[in-house]
């Protein structure tokens, strides 16, 4: 095979003045021909234009944190707002929310805690700064307070401060005022993606993307409105609407209806607001659909294939600490504002109004096996004939144990003393309950045996050698035992005056417990004073079997 050698080839045309390029390759990649003309500039040394340096400011960096984050976009926007604790919790919730990953999520507030503030304004705000083609709609229990979140998010999204983190999230002009094409933020003419957007005190469109807000009252249309953000915000004005059969049936068919046909797959939906009844929208969605607690940070990472995350906030820490509310049992929400002793005055008011408004824990009255029925004593009769105790020990990790001290006069009324209340372990409560028997002058004490109670009791006793224990073991289906033996509980129970501030978690779990199988979550104080009952009405019955047969020998 023969080879052919490549000649190289010089090119003695000139280049034009217009010529691209005035360098000129031959076909050997070994020879290039230069021309002269532009080979002094080929070898000047090339300019390279300088960027100015970027500065690196703090206003730089908290405007940035507050594009990315929905607590620093509220600072920046609202400077005179303090986030607690509490807020922090909750708008980190709504931020997971508004960035999609959190569809569906429900947030149980008490009363002038800033609910709506950061579900209702700021919210829908954020979430057309970073995602300016949302479809969103607020409904609420009137058309007027719906149409002043409205206004009150247009009153944020002018504002220079948002213009700053959002400049193209603009809304178009006031009457009278410059058109979206020259806002008062935009001194260059733009087009808007909508030919005429509307903004008015029910709906506004968004004058350089397709976003959009519409605010309806309760049962108010949604026809023709795809949304992709539904927003419900207190569906009930007051105790007096919540209360009404016809308003819940009502609002639960307008839900379904209408709100819901308006959604897609890739919808998300908040329902926010105070409780007021249990079959109220919260309780009518659990009753249908999962609900899980968010109990963990982790969980705003998570999305939920179905169902809702709910987060509620109790006024008065009664659950165990998580790490979403890490409050110890006691304390208050916003304590700056609602103290602990402002709250306890609201509770001695109306406490099953209280468990509904500020712990989120509605009951109806109807359907409480005790209610507010039980029997306050002054001072203890003169004939008291035995003094004793009964004690219930926790079965599971977040049972309570339930320790009660009582008297019983000669008319076999049962008067308690003194009680212990507490999910603290047993080699804490062992003490505890030895101390508490000493201080009441009990002669005898019953202890159920179930889950550890034999070697509690034993425990105990060891405290208190002089003191008789006895242990029994509750083979008894518990709530069974509870519901048949509520009557007698209310007949012959005493309770001493105050007892419900005294022993506010038992008095909670006493008074608001259901008379529905299944609807309770702690049941240790019913049992307890169960407990009590059963013990002494055998011991009364055994009394006046005896006296039956001595007046018969008469």
């Amino acid at each position: 095979m023969s080879s052919k050698n490549h000649t190289p080839k010089t090119n003695n045309t000139q280049p034009s003045p217009n010529s691209p390029s005035s360098i000129t390759t031959s076909t050997s990649p070994a020879k290039t021909t230069v021309n002269p003309t532009t080979q002094s500039q080929q070898l000047s040394p090339l300019t390279i234009p300088q960027k100015p340096p970027i500065t690196i400011t703090r206003s730089s960096i908290l405007r940035e944190q507050a594009r990315r984050n929905f607590t620093s976009f509220a600072q920046y926007c609202l400077p005179e707002f303090c986030p607690t604790p509490f807020h922090l919790t909750y708008y980190r919730a709504l931020e997971a929310f508004a960035k999609g990953v959190i569809k569906r999520l429900i947030v149980s507030v008490p009363p002038q805690h800033g609910k709506s503030l950061g579900s209702s304004i700021l919210l829908p705000a954020f979430v057309l700064g970073i995602r300016p083609n949302t479809h969103i709609a607020i409904a609420s229990y009137s058309f007027r307070l719906a149409t002043r979140f409205n206004r009150r998010i247009q009153q944020l999204i002018d504002s220079e401060p948002y213009h700053t983190l959002f400049p193209e999230t603009q809304l178009k002009a006031p009457r009278g005022g410059r058109n979206e094409m020259s806002s008062p933020h935009n001194s260059t003419s733009k087009t808007s993606i909508n030919n005429n957007p509307i903004r008015t005190a029910e709906a506004f469109e968004l004058a350089l993307s397709s976003g959009s807000l519409l605010a309806v009252g309760r049962e108010g249309s949604l026809t023709g409105n795809s949304v992709d953000l539904l927003i419900l915000d207190d569906l009930f004005k007051d105790a007096m609407e919540a209360n009404s059969p016809i308003i819940r049936d009502n609002t639960w068919e307008w839900y379904n209806a209408v709100a819901r046909t308006r959604l897609h797959n890739n919808s998300q939906e908040l329902l926010v607001g105070t409780r007021w009844h249990e079959e109220d929208l919260v309780g009518r969605l659990a009753a249908h659909e999962k609900i899980i607690e968010l109990v963990d940070p982790a969980q705003f990472s998570k999305p939920l294939s179905e169902g809702w995350l709910r987060l509620n906030f109790e006024a008065i820490k009664t659950s165990p600490a998580t790490l979403i509310d890490p409050r110890h049992e006691g304390e208050a929400l916003w304590p700056e504002r609602h103290s602990i002793s402002l709250l306890e005055t609201r509770r001695k008011l109306d406490r099953n109004l209280f468990e509904a408004l500020y712990q989120g824990h509605p009951v109806s009255k109807a359907g409480l096996l005790y209610g507010d029925a039980f029997t306050t004593y002054d001072t203890l009769p003169d004939r008291i004939i035995k003094r004793g105790n009964y004690t219930d020990t926790a079965d599971m990790g977040d049972d309570f144990l339930c320790s009660l001290c009582y008297a019983v006069d000669q008319e076999g009324l049962i008067y308690i003393l003194d009680t212990l209340y507490t999910q603290e372990p047993m080699e804490v409560t062992e003490s505890l309950v030895a101390e508490m028997l000493k201080n009441s002058d009990i002669r005898e004490a019953t202890i159920e045996s179930n889950n550890g109670g034999r070697g509690f009791a034993r425990a105990v006793n060891r405290l208190v050698p002089a003191i008789k224990i006895n242990w029994i073991h509750q083979s008894r289906n518990k709530e069974a035992r509870i519901l048949s033996n509520s009557a007698t509980v209310l007949r012959l129970i005493r309770w001493p005056q105050g007892w419900e501030e005294r022993w506010p978690e038992l008095a909670h779990d006493l008074l608001c417990y259901r008379r529905l199988y299944r609807a309770n979550r702690h049941h240790d104080a019913p049992d307890a004073l169960t407990g009590v009952i059963e013990t002494e009405f055998d011991r009364s019955k055994r009394t006046i079997q005896a006296v039956s047969f001595r007046s018969g020998k008469h």
